[in-house]
């Protein structure tokens, strides 16, 4: 493994702004990672490597005082293959789109693009995004880096599996009843399903206020990088707060580096219907003993 795809997202973030790393080297490092392990995992469905260089030259002409905050400096990125990226194939795991190429960039990729980051591919995901596990007719299935026996679940489960393997420092998903929070639990990752309106988005399920797209990455510092880039005001979206035009909006990192007072969160290990729930999971939240019946618990 070389020694850039070790690298947090937020320290591939800093090597770059000081000038220690090339946009160019560390797209060559991971396109190295995704050919050693992508033909076990199946994460990446379609890789656009030309198209990202020649951002990267871009990216590298540009002034460095020259940038909004938040910027990523040219860091890769994957994008989760519901989402359009000029000039790429999108299919939505779907073969009624199998040779779709997208016309524009959705809003999201747009924003990140222009915050300094550099799509290299496109990742795996259940046809039109409606399930829990990550397969389709396609492009197949997304396996589990850890173990590739098992699911890396959905829908967003090709963005969680290829952060788990090392291909990318960032990817993007997008979440209606769990298809951030699922891939990145089960591929031992961090993801975020922000409220509605915080990313702006007009594509994919018609609109629906519970549908929405939030960042995902290795460490909880990385979401919150990624999140200062997504997030913002967006008049196409309805649920986007006029407020935001002109206020700005805290810094998520600054926010997540900063340190808490221990906090007392209500959760359901099971929401009431859950027959079984692993004591792993059941541990991890907090909860002990037998089951809740949806009765809250503190951790």
């Amino acid at each position: 493994m070389h020694e850039f795809i070790k690298w947090t997202a937020a320290e591939a973030v800093a090597q770059l702004r000081r000038g220690d790393v090339s946009p160019l080297e560390l797209i060559d490092a991971a396109e190295a990672r995704i050919a050693a392990t992508n033909p076990e995992i199946n994460a990446m469905v379609t890789l656009c490597f030309d198209r990202a260089r020649a951002h990267a030259q871009r990216l590298m002409q540009r002034k460095h005082g020259d940038v909004p905050a938040g910027f990523l400096h040219g860091l890769p990125i994957a994008v989760k293959d519901n989402t359009d990226v000029e000039g790429v194939r999108c299919t939505s795991g779907s073969r009624v789109h199998e040779n779709r190429i997208a016309p524009a960039s959705d809003p999201v990729v747009r924003r990140l693009e222009a915050h300094g980051a550099i799509v290299i591919g496109k990742t795996n995901l259940p046809e039109f995004a409606a399930g829990g596990n990550t397969f389709n007719d396609v492009f197949g299935a997304t396996r589990n880096p850890w173990d590739t026996r098992k699911s890396a679940s959905g829908s967003s489960g090709g963005s969680a599996a290829a952060l788990a393997a090392g291909q990318v420092w960032l990817a993007t998903g997008n979440d209606f009843g769990g298809s951030i929070r699922t891939p990145a639990a089960f591929c031992s990752v961090s993801g975020l399903r922000p409220s509605p309106g915080m990313v702006a988005r007009i594509q994919k399920q018609p609109f629906n206020p519970l549908s929405v797209e939030g960042p995902m990455a290795r460490t909880v510092a990385d979401v919150a990088l990624m999140f200062d880039a997504e997030a913002g005001f967006d008049a196409r979206d309805p649920l986007s707060p006029p407020l935001w035009s002109s206020t700005p909006l805290p810094s998520f990192t600054q926010a997540a580096a900063r340190p808490q007072k221990p906090l007392r969160v209500a959760v359901s290990a099971d929401l009431g219907i859950a027959p079984v729930v692993d004591r792993e999971v059941r541990g991890g939240i907090g909860c002990r003993g037998r089951q809740t019946g949806g009765r809250w618990c503190r951790s």
